[in-house]
């Protein structure tokens, strides 16, 4: 599964877009230094039921922002992504389809 794939079964699963997901996040405090994962991920299996793979996903949005490793851009492996910047605003909105 691509990580663009993660954010969009976020949003199907939540009901919010990965923005007003990281939004909240930091109305939060999470994206503070020294907040740890285990921390973010308890908020959204909490208030959201989000396992630790997807949780995990936002959590690196949240203290890295959107841009991600090309390490899989333009590969065909499974963990695939067609860009190295990940679209939040909705899977509806984005222009990759």
């Amino acid at each position: 599964m691509s990580f663009q794939a993660y954010l969009d079964k976020i949003e199907e699963k939540t009901g919010q877009t990965p923005r007003a997901l990281v939004d909240q996040a930091k109305e939060r405090g999470y994206d503070a230094p020294g907040v740890k994962a285990g921390v973010i991920c308890d908020w959204l299996k909490a208030d959201y039921d989000l396992g630790r793979g997807h949780a995990m996903a936002l959590v690196h949005v949240i203290k890295n922002g959107p841009g991600i490793s090309d390490k899989h851009v333009g590969s065909s492996g499974t963990h695939r992504d067609p860009s190295d910047t990940l679209w939040l605003d909705g899977k509806a909105t984005n222009p990759a389809g």
